[in-house]
């Protein structure tokens, strides 16, 4: 098996959503709604890092456990939410076999450059599609 970057399956950062660490949970919530995502990633406003990763389910335990109407959204603000799985974030020049691990258990993989900053995703899709493709060829 052949070295693939991960580069190649990068969806950029300007063409995902995410949110920035400083957003109330109104912000997130109606853009999770608005996109219909199950997760999202957060990311620091000020250094651009990846910080984590938030599922709708998260935001869900957060609301029933601190029975919060919806006038009281904006009060609060995603930093205070934990995240009730680590997704860890993976570096641009990674190898796409470090993802197979990873990507069978969520949606998206984050990805980083050597300083941390948050650069885009790679999707599930991709990854199978790129398995696909290979095993198309060997059998050619």
């Amino acid at each position: 098996m052949v070295f693939v970057n991960i580069l190649f399956m990068l969806i950029p950062k300007d063409q995902v959503d995410f949110l920035f660490n400083d957003f109330t949970v109104r912000q997130a919530l109606e853009k999770m709604k608005k996109r219909r995502y199950s997760m999202i990633p957060i990311i620091d406003k000020t250094t651009g890092k990846y910080e984590r990763s938030l599922m709708e389910g998260d935001f869900l335990y957060y609301l029933s456990a601190n029975h919060l109407s919806f006038e009281e959204l904006s009060a609060h603000k995603i930093a205070d939410i934990p995240a009730s799985r680590i997704t860890k974030a993976v570096n641009c020049y990674c190898d796409i076999k470090d993802l197979y691990g990873t990507i069978v258990d969520q949606n998206f993989v984050p990805v980083v450059d050597d300083n941390g900053v948050f650069i885009g995703i790679v999707t599930r899709k991709s990854v199978m599609k790129h398995l696909l493709e290979e095993d198309h060829e060997e059998v050619r």
